[in-house]
Parts: C-alpha cells; sequence; structure tokens
C-alpha cells in the first residue's frame, strides 16, 4: 500500500459506488425538496449499508445486507439513547467497537469491518445532541435511509438473469462464529484502541471520542498485519490533513440543499472508485464527505475549528491503531 502508488485493480466498482452515491444523493434531494433537509441528511447515513459485502453476487446480498442495515439501525439506537449522557457515550462506545468487531471478525464480514457501526453510532449521539430533531424521528430517518440504500442494493434483481442465480445457504454466508488467532488479534486491538481512544479523548473533547476511536478502528481495518496497520496509519493521517484542506475550500462556496447532495454523490461515488487501491486518496475524499454531512445535520457547516478537532482527532486514533498492530508478531522474511 505505496503513497505513490496505486494498488492492483479488483475489478469494476462503478456499479457499487453509483449504488453509495445514489443511497446518499436521493434521500437528501428528496427530503430537501419536501422541506425536511435534516431527515435527509440523516437518512443519508444508510448509505453505509450498501458499502458492505460489495463483491458478492446480488442474491447473496440481498441475504446478507438486512442483517448490516440491522446493526446500524441498533448502533444508531443506542447512540441516541446515550446521547444526553457522556459517561454512557463513552462506555456505549467501547460496548459498540467491540461487539461490532467480534461479529464482523467471527462471521468474516469482510471489509470495511466495523468502522462504520462505530461511526454510526458517535454520529448519531451528536447529531441528536446537537441539531432539533426528536429520537424517535432521528431511528425512523436512519432506518429510512437504511431500507432505501438496501433496495438500490438489490435493485439488479429487476433482471431474470440476476435473479437465476441461486444464492449459497445462510450458514456459508456467515460462516461461523468462529475466531481464529487472526481475528482474536484484531479484536483484542479493538479493544484495546476502543478503551484508549475514550481515555484520550477525557484530555480533548469527549464528544470527540467516537472520531478517535473510528480512525483508530479504521487503521486496524481487517488485515492481521504489523506491516499493514503501519502503512495504513500514515494513510489514514496524511490522507485526513489533505481532507481537511479539501473541505476547507468546499465549505467556502457553502454548499446546501441539491447542490450539496450532487457534491456529496460525487464524493462518494469516487470514493468507492479508488479506495481499495490507494487508502490516503479515499480519506482526502471521505474527510470532506463526513464533515459536510455531519456540518449539514449539526448547522456548523463551515467551521474550521472543527475539520482542525477531526485532524488532531485523526493523529490520535490513527496513531493508536498503529501502535496496536505492535502485538502482532513480525513477519518472517521471505526466502
Amino acid at each position: 500500500m505505496s503513497l505513490f502508488a496505486f494498488g492492483p485493480s479488483r475489478g469494476p466498482r462503478w456499479q457499487l459506488g453509483l449504488q453509495a452515491a445514489l443511497g446518499l444523493v436521493v434521500p437528501i434531494a428528496v427530503m430537501t425538496l419536501l422541506g425536511q433537509p435534516m431527515f435527509g441528511y440523516i437518512a443519508a447515513s444508510g448509505a453505509f449499508t450498501v458499502l458492505f459485502v460489495g463483491a458478492l453476487p446480488v442474491v447473496e446480498r440481498a441475504v446478507m445486507l438486512p442483517f448490516v442495515a440491522a446493526g446500524l439501525i441498533v448502533c444508531a439506537a443506542l447512540g441516541v439513547a446515550a446521547a444526553h449522557a457522556p459517561l454512557m457515550i463513552g462506555i456505549g462506545l467501547v460496548l459498540v467497537a467491540i461487539a461490532s468487531a467480534a461479529l464482523a471478525f467471527g462471521y468474516r464480514l469482510g471489509p470495511p469491518g466495523p468502522l462504520f457501526f462505530v461511526l454510526v453510532f458517535g454520529l448519531s449521539a451528536t447529531v441528536v445532541r446537537s441539531a432539533p430533531i426528536t429520537p424517535l424521528g432521528y431511528i425512523a430517518a436512519i432506518s429510512a435511509g437504511c431500507a432505501f440504500s438496501y433496495l438500490v442494493a438489490v435493485s439488479p434483481l429487476l433482471l431474470a438473469r440476476v435473479r437465476a442465480r441461486q444464492p449459497r445457504p445462510l450458514r456459508d454466508l456467515f460462516p461461523g462464529p468462529s475466531w481464529d488467532a487472526d481475528a482474536r488479534m484484531l479484536v483484542l486491538r479493538v479493544v484495546l484502541v476502543s478503551v484508549l481512544g475514550v481515555i484520550v479523548s477525557l484530555f480533548l473533547d469527549p464528544a470527540r471520542a467516537y472520531w478517535i476511536v473510528g480512525a483508530a478502528v479504521a487503521v486496524i481495518g481487517i488485515a492481521s498485519s504489523r506491516r499493514a496497520a503501519m502503512q495504513r496509519a500514515l494513510h489514514r493521517m496524511l490522507g485526513t490533513v489533505a481532507g481537511a484542506g479539501v473541505y476547507a475550500l468546499l465549505a467556502l462556496l457553502h454548499p446546501s440543499g441539491l447542490w450539496l447532495a450532487a457534491l456529496l454523490g460525487v464524493l462518494q461515488f469516487s470514493i468507492e472508485l479508488v479506495v481499495v487501491r490507494h487508502y490516503a486518496l479515499a480519506l482526502t475524499l471521505i474527510t470532506p464527505l463526513v464533515l459536510l454531512l455531519l456540518g449539514a445535520a449539526t448547522g456548523s457547516t463551515g467551521d474550521m475549528s472543527i475539520a482542525m478537532e477531526r485532524v488532531v482527532d485523526t493523529l490520535a486514533g490513527a496513531a493508536l491503531g498503529a501502535v496496536s498492530g505492535l502485538l502482532h508478531p513480525r513477519e518472517q522474511p521471505r526466502d
């Protein structure tokens, strides 16, 4: 994973990118036209559903994605429940990170692993605490977003040739639970970074703990390797710093409404095209996307102090994720 070269292509990703973009754009655009943009920004988080098991046939994604969507909704509900109790947010963040990691690694869910479950918990707590929306309204919005994204993901089933393929049994799609040595190490690393991330946030801002923990979990990824931890940490740090600069430029345009929806769609589509080939470049796009979405939902778009906080949080989280990689034994040199 070099900073100066793209990784090998793993096949065309435009379809997954288009699905993720539609899951983001359509809720924002529709709710903006209906005069309720806040619900659109929240529902757009449901687009995370599309990002899982993207390499599988559609008939198998149709079986697996409801479990992913249910997990995201549960994490959102937990974040909403803890929103006004800082201590509960910290405890909940640790528990969500550990539980989602144990399930993702134990059942071989694959990329992006537990990351978005952690982020949805934190984003939900942040938005409900900061925005004029009821807890029930928030959960309804994100549930609708997950449902819409699921329909987008399985829309190819409208074609008879796609429906003709038989999915594997559920026990084959979700093998496990089984935690081998690599899975146990990954879960242990998530335990450590989530606890330490919450502790570090006490010296910065407890409300930002989810970003620190999320950055650390993102560095851990799904690869059980010391080298991968160091490489991903470097990509995460540099990509986020560059992404904060991109956000600053985009914020000067004060995007809103349909223009904001289109901008987020372009960013999301571009992310899916490059994320498996160059992580730092993907982070350069992911950072402004998340900051714009969060800013729109909380009314803080253009606040550069938030962007700088996210850079600090990412540096702290990425450092934790990289250091946790030292728990892996050194790779043996090849003959």
